[in-house]
């Protein structure tokens, strides 16, 4: 029976390649890579020539499929790895891995480096217990509502984040969980690793304060033990929308039309449309 071997690899210290994932590299018959330009420096370094092929985040539920049945067909070991890190932590491989599970193919993990790991290690945070949440959302409302629903369900979180988009996505921490504790790590294991520690308030002042922003790979802890989370919405704000509606109707509205006067008014498009339903399910009962 074949095997399938996920093999971390390092996120910028070559140094930190293992014996073990040098072996089973050189061993195997074929490397799925992330990307197999990445891959194939790598390989160079430790004298590595296994043949290597694609399975990336665009073609690997299809190339999964495909490889687990070669594996099947020729007997043959395969190694997945990804351009940094350890495989289907927020990079792909979870095809590859899916098919090989479905087909009965033994599947082993050869670990190494893992960032979000790394990051929560230094962190200084009760990490016991944690979440990992790879890249949140860009859209500053999906955003918030996803800093709240993680604020509300865990107390440590694990996020990345492009070097680009970090003070942006601090801002919203900031603004939106003002008492959350963050360790900001960047470049880790690299020449210039930096972690940086504090109140969303005082992280952000460094990293606005820091010309190489924008620069790096970003991992971010977030401590939420002890945050103050802005009160739901009540059921009283859903029920005054539907009163809202029925005076539109009152007044000679349709439904429809009462719900697009809202919307000019004001109010969020989704709350009235769920409002309007709730009215229309209750008129409904009313007449049978």
């Amino acid at each position: 029976m074949p095997t399938l071997y996920v093999v971390a690899t390092p996120i910028g210290n070559l140094s930190d390649m293992t014996q073990r994932a040098i072996d089973t590299l050189k061993n195997v018959a074929l490397i799925a890579a992330e990307d197999t330009r990445v891959t194939k420096k790598l390989l160079s370094v430790f004298s590595i020539d296994t043949p290597t092929t694609s399975c990336h985040q665009h073609n690997e539920d299809a190339k999964g499929t495909w490889l687990a049945e070669r594996m099947l067909s020729e007997g043959i070991d395969v190694a997945i790895t990804t351009d940094a890190g350890t495989p289907c932590i927020s990079d792909p491989g979870y095809g590859l891995v899916k098919a090989c599970v479905e087909r009965g193919i033994e599947v082993i993990p050869v670990p190494g480096c893992c960032a979000s790991v790394s990051a929560l290690s230094v962190s200084g945070f009760d990490t016991r217990e944690f979440a990992f949440y790879g890249f949140l959302p860009r859209e500053k409302k999906a955003l918030r509502e996803k800093l709240l629903s993680m604020a509300r369900g865990v107390e440590v979180a694990a996020v990345h984040e492009s070097p680009y988009r970090v003070i942006e996505l601090v801002e919203m921490i900031a603004d939106t969980l003002p008492d959350t504790r963050i360790s900001c790590s960047c470049d880790l294991t690299k020449l210039h690793e930096k972690t940086i520690r504090g109140t969303a308030g005082e992280v952000l002042s460094m990293l606005r304060a820091n010309p190489k922003a924008e620069k790096g790979e970003y991992c971010l802890i977030l401590d939420f033990h002890g945050v103050k989370l802005p009160e739901e919405p009540s059921r009283a704000a859903e029920v005054s929308l539907e009163a809202q509606l029925v005076e539109q109707l009152l007044q000679g509205l349709d439904l429809r039309d009462a719900q697009s006067e809202l919307v000019l008014q004001g109010q969020k498009k989704n709350a009235v449309k769920q409002a309007a339903l709730r009215l229309k399910r209750l008129l409904t009962e009313d007449e049978e």
